[in-house]
């Protein structure tokens, strides 16, 4: 592969994770916390916590799809070989890493599977509420942290295999 095709893999890959990682640890961190302190009600902060999410996605969607595209494009002929990812470290690096971007894919299916439209709807109407909507709740903040932390743990395989562990 030339150098500046390199560089341009690269730097998709890392812009990707950028806005996926970033944008996930955002709404975790900062956002959640946030709407405790200024939308009084559950009811409240789920409503606006789906719109956040629902515009997230318009980026987030995207990116994830560069990562996994630009990963297995850099990765593929290591990948094609199973013989050569069982004999190195790298190897099995590289594997846990596919392991777990498929597990953050199925995890994040899962998590706007929970909120699709006719959900979303029956939220964004009242219709959910009471221990429906914070069974719901509790559904789609432990996908969304398994979410981040699968993310993260991917991010820490990832300077492995750069270093060249």
């Amino acid at each position: 592969m030339a150098a500046l095709e390199q560089a341009v893999l690269t730097w998709a890959h890392l812009v990707s994770a950028c806005v996926w990682v970033g944008g996930s640890i955002f709404i975790g961190a900062v956002l959640s916390p946030l709407l405790r302190r200024v939308a009084p009600t559950q009811e409240e902060r789920m409503r606006l916590m789906i719109l956040v999410g629902r515009r997230f996605n318009y980026f987030a969607v995207p990116a994830l799809a560069v990562l996994v595209g630009t990963g297995l494009y850099s990765s593929h002929a290591l990948l094609a070989r199973p013989d050569l990812l069982a004999a190195s470290s790298y190897g099995g690096y590289l594997a846990l890493k596919v392991v777990l971007v498929a597990a953050l894919v199925a995890a994040y299916g899962v998590h706007v599977w929970l909120v699709r439209g006719s959900v979303e709807a029956r939220v964004m109407s009242g219709a959910v509420a009471g221990a429906e909507l914070a069974r719901l709740r509790k559904r789609i903040i432990i996908l969304g942290e398994a979410t981040v932390v699968i993310s993260v743990a991917v991010l820490f395989l990832a300077a492995l295999l750069d270093a060249g562990a």
